[in-house]
């Protein structure tokens, strides 16, 4: 028996590389369901045809809608919040874009996390802003950084 026996796991960005990393972590655990939360319906729909266990929920929605959020996050036990923009061309061209993921989509899962009682919260980081060669990617994954920490300190 593990801390996840009967427990429920939302993985933002639940489509990436990351979130199947996690996915396939927790998929023969003996936790009670896994939810998959994108924008990205085509890989959902891929995803749901490759593994048919009814174990995975699969959420559509955006990070930056919070109310899409709030709706994956009820009766949530521990969460992976992946989703980002984190190809550096992307940020820089688009770095509006950029910061309304990074940073806003970020603080609506803390917030709606906090909301709903979540025991634990992993958020995922970058070792790029270690050296930042590249200025909106940067400021985007540091400020998401400083907010999650901000969040938990009272």
């Amino acid at each position: 028996m593990s801390i996840f026996k009967d427990k429920v796991l939302l993985i933002t960005g639940g489509t990436g590389s990351f979130g199947n990393a996690v996915l396939r972590r927790f998929l023969d655990s003996d936790i009670k369901e896994i939810r998959i939360f994108s924008r990205d319906e085509k890989k959902q729909d891929d995803m749901r045809h490759r593994l048919q266990n009814p174990k995975v929920k699969f959420y559509i929605g955006n990070v930056r809608d919070k109310d899409s959020v709030d709706v994956a996050m009820r009766g949530v036990d521990y969460v992976f919040a992946a989703a980002a923009l984190k190809q550096v061309p992307s940020c820089e061209f688009f770095p509006m874009e950029a910061t309304r993921t990074n940073v806003l989509g970020t603080g609506n899962v803390l917030e709606s996390a906090i909301q709903h009682g979540v025991k634990n919260v992993v958020v995922l980081s970058t070792d790029k802003t270690a050296y930042p060669k590249f200025l909106c990617y940067f400021t985007t994954s540091r400020i998401s950084d400083t907010n999650t920490c901000l969040y938990f300190i009272e």
